[in-house]
């Protein structure tokens, strides 16, 4: 299983929120793309980067810490947040990013997700956001009546390389993960399943990895508070 070490941005500064608040941000870091150096050195395979400031705008806000973070490290980096047409994932993809998630657009132009595969092979994924099973757009803003496994299952054919599926009620709370819930989207379809939201020990990464279903995991603040050392989490999952 692939731990994915989480940088997101706001304001151009690393930071990290509680249950999606934007008001209830806490700066971890000033410099983001020192923080992927970091987080490159002390072994990781993938970085998981998120535009918080995009994924309310509808746009890419944070492009010139992203830019800085791919100058910076060599590992695959993954982007998610305001990336919402052809035009800015081709621009993405140009610039280095080894893939692009699309989150709100997956439910309100699923037609572009599965264009963007098929032009994109193995470079696009989607990002299935969920509060009780309920699929969230617009940052999180925005609550939908769309169940995540139906949603999830309506792509199986689309060539989406993953699925990155977040408990919201999880995220940022350092109170473990949705592994049943998780658990079960990836037995509900054939694409890999990332889970990301409230990982927040390293017990928690090997519950993820012992289901046997689950492709990777996602961690933010765990990592920056120091609850979970990386060197150890990544000597662990993968011995």
């Amino acid at each position: 299983m692939i731990l994915y070490p989480a940088i997101d941005l706001k304001d151009g500064k690393c930071v990290r929120l509680l249950r999606g608040e934007m008001s209830a941000a806490t700066v971890f870091g000033e410099d983001p793309a020192a923080q992927a150096a970091e987080f490159q050195a002390a072994g990781c395979e993938w970085l998981h980067l998120v535009d918080l400031n995009g994924a309310f705008a509808g746009q890419p806000v944070n492009g010139a810490a992203v830019e800085a973070i791919l100058t910076r490290i060599t590992v695959p980096a993954q982007l998610g947040g305001g990336i919402r047409d052809m035009a800015t994932i081709a621009a993405w993809l140009e610039k280095g990013l080894a893939r692009v998630i699309l989150g709100t657009v997956a439910v309100e132009n699923p037609t572009l997700v599965r264009e963007a595969a098929r032009a994109f092979p193995g470079r696009v994924a989607v990002g299935i956001d969920a509060r009780k099973g309920r699929v969230a757009t617009k940052g999180w803003a925005t609550e939908t009546d769309v169940m995540a496994t139906d949603l999830a299952r309506s792509f199986e054919d689309a060539g989406v390389a993953a699925i990155i599926y977040t408990d919201i009620d999880r995220d940022g709370a350092m109170a473990g993960p949705n592994i049943e819930a998780t658990e079960a989207l990836a037995r509900a379809v054939s694409i890999p399943v990332i889970a990301s939201g409230g990982v927040s020990r390293l017990d928690d990464l090997v519950a993820l990895r012992d289901t046997g279903v689950i492709a990777g995991a996602i961690s933010g603040r765990a990592l920056y508070d120091g609850a979970i050392d990386l060197r150890k989490a990544l000597a662990t999952l993968n011995p």
